[in-house]
């Protein structure tokens, strides 16, 4: 009997066994190079359904040589376009044209591929798929799994890892009973059975199959298979719940559920990575189910442990807008996003809560106010209130910490000028209902303000004030600056004595524009008027002004680089073509030529440049010396 194989029978081994059983007796063995090519597809993608392929042909191989069966192959290799189109059949179509034209009965394990056959006229040996996994027994992965531990770390060459104990207090290492390192082999057969597993029960699914990753949901364990080159080896990471809460385990489950109830509600669950945030996301979900609310997931990959009732979705067409406009016509009253973490998830996040959906979303953060942070410059600053009014911070499997979101039009705190109002975000605690920051636009920069005092005194709007001051000053002295800030609505600006009349300007205009800039009031003075300040005026960084003769102080020319966004310059007008030293705090950073133009101009990006623009950072004084 004449026979050509399809490639689902030489994945599965199945060609061989037909060989050694002696019923390809008297017959030829047609193998398709269409077959090869799929084969040889799948190997170089990392799948191991492409080296079981090769594996198989090889024993072919070797059976024809030793005269058991007489093989060919036959056929031409499928185009790009063919392979490409193979999930619709077209390589399908290739090895049933062969069967024909050999005058062959097709041996399949293909459900799809046998019946077509079937009705084309040709003869059909129809084999059942040889499923190495058993659903019935579940996953051999499994053993590992003892009643605390929550994911289990398995990789080619190590010893077997998991993760046990209660949320928050998690240990990692070496499983107590496992058989040392594991092996190729062995790895190998866990993916395939995991894989095997998921594709033929009806209590999993796979989730994602790529070249060198797959994502498997089996029953309540999320599964990730990564193999060769995506990784360095066979690696297998099964996680699952270790708890399952209600609200009513949390701080604050009665405010909470009264908050939940009122009115649909943008809600950012945030926490570091295990700290328990899609454990609570699971008890809003189905205390937001309890309470007859339509409650839907966006999950990729689907991990949340929900009931029934609520339908988890992924990315369709793998952007999750798309999933987001088949929601809009589902119509949920909520949705829980699990998670939110890219740009394009945010922008997703927010036309939804827009069109008046109630949306909970799971982001990384590692403050709760970090995790509103990451709104900003992703949606219109504005907006922020309306997308999310509520924070949730989650710290060892605990509510740590409640935020309420709102916005005012009002002066900012630490700031009298009335004419300095302006929209402000209010960031409130929802225990104390103390404004704890505030979030507005000050001078064409979004900041986040604490409204806490640091260290000495000095609140968050001194700080930003300070800053911006020097940052305004900066723009038009080329020496050293330093503020000194006096109340909330005064300072005092000390520069090299030749910058005075760059700062003040003619008549003043300079120095009086800033002022409205910031609302503030400003004295500019030189370094020698500063007590105790420690520089003559010169920028040779003698002692002077009252500093101890034992402080030594920098030596050369005090400068103040400016920072572009392609360089770093140092104005040098009266030094062109002199080599020169570059310091910070009397520490040797580089040695540098004076351009034609009187500056040094240092590529951002560069290794220097990042030396020089930490040393500004850290409010180190740079120096220039000759070389």
């Amino acid at each position: 009997m004449n026979v050509v194989p399809d490639t689902s029978v030489v994945i599965d081994g199945r060609v061989s066994d037909r060989v050694e059983g002696g019923s390809l007796e008297g017959g030829t063995l047609f193998v398709p190079e269409a077959v090869v090519a799929e084969l040889e597809a799948q190997a170089n993608e990392g799948r191991e359904t492409g080296w079981d392929g090769i594996a198989e042909l090889q024993r072919v191989a070797e059976l024809a040589a030793d005269g058991v069966v007489d093989a060919e192959f036959v056929g031409r290799r499928p185009s790009a376009a063919e392979q490409q189109g193979a999930g619709e059949g077209d390589i399908d179509a290739l090895i049933r044209d062969l069967a024909v034209d050999n005058d062959a009965t097709l041996l399949t394990s293909d459900y799809v591929q046998a019946e077509t056959a079937k009705a084309t006229g040709l003869d059909v040996e129809y084999v059942e798929p040889d499923v190495r996994g058993t659903t019935d027994e579940g996953l051999e992965i499994e053993s590992f799994f003892t009643d605390d531990t929550m994911s289990i770390h398995l990789k080619t060459g190590t010893v077997p890892k998991a993760k046990r104990g209660g949320i928050g207090e998690m240990h990692y290492g070496p499983v107590d009973d496992a058989d040392g390192p594991s092996s190729e082999e062995q790895m190998a057969a866990w993916a395939d059975d995991v894989e095997t597993t998921a594709r033929t029960s009806n209590q999993g699914f796979i989730e994602l199959s790529e070249p060198g990753m797959t994502i498997v949901q089996y029953r309540n364990y999320r599964i990730a298979v990564a193999r060769p080159p995506f990784s360095d080896g066979i690696e297998i990471t099964a996680v699952r719940p270790v708890a399952v809460t209600t609200l009513d385990d949390y701080e604050f489950a009665d405010e909470l559920r009264d908050r939940f109830l009122e009115r649909q509600r943008g809600v950012l669950i945030s926490g570091a990575p295990g700290a328990g945030k899609s454990t609570f996301a699971q008890a809003v979900a189905e205390f937001l189910n309890d309470n007859d609310y339509a409650v839907k997931t966006m999950e990729k990959p689907r991990d949340l442990q929900v009931s029934d009732d609520i339908t988890q979705y992924t990315a369709l067409g793998g952007d999750m807008a798309n999933t987001a406009d088949s929601l809009l016509l589902v119509r949920p009253d909520y949705t829980i996003y699990d998670e939110v973490r890219k740009t394009h998830d945010f922008e997703v996040f927010a036309d939804m809560r827009l069109a008046g959906v109630g949306m909970v979303g799971v982001t990384h953060a590692t403050r709760a106010i970090d995790a509103l942070q990451r709104l900003v410059g992703r949606v219109e600053l504005g907006m922020i209130p309306q997308v999310v009014d509520t924070v949730v911070f989650i710290e060892a499997g605990e509510v740590d910490t409640v935020y309420d979101v709102t916005t005012q039009v009002k002066v900012p705190e630490g700031l009298t000028a009335e004419d300095l109002s302006r929209p402000v975000i209010q960031v409130v605690d929802f225990e104390t209902g103390r404004p704890e920051y505030e979030i507005y636009t000050f001078n064409n920069q979004v900041v986040t303000v604490p409204l806490d005092e640091g260290d000495g005194g000095d609140t968050g709007v001194s700080r930003l004030a300070r800053k911006e001051i020097e940052r305004e000053i900066r723009s038009v002295a080329r020496g050293h600056v330093e503020v000194d800030l006096q109340g909330q609505n005064e300072a005092v600006v000390y520069v090299e004595e030749d910058d005075i009349s760059y700062v003040i300007g003619k008549g003043g205009g300079r120095i009086s524009d800033i002022e409205d800039r910031l609302g503030l009031s400003i004295d500019v003075r030189t370094h020698a008027d500063k007590p105790s300040s420690g520089f003559d005026g010169g920028g040779t960084g003698s002692a002077d002004g009252g500093s101890p003769a034992s402080t030594p102080q920098p030596q050369g020319t005090v400068v103040q680089p400016e920072i572009t966004s392609r360089h770093v310059v140092i104005r040098m007008d009266e030094h062109v073509g002199e080599t020169v030293e570059v310091r910070a705090d009397d520490e040797y950073l580089f040695t540098a030529t004076v351009g034609r133009g009187g500056d040094i101009q240092v590529s951002r990006g560069s290794a220097i440049a990042e030396e020089l623009e930490d040393a500004i950072d850290r409010k180190q004084v740079i120096t220039v010396v000759s070389a």
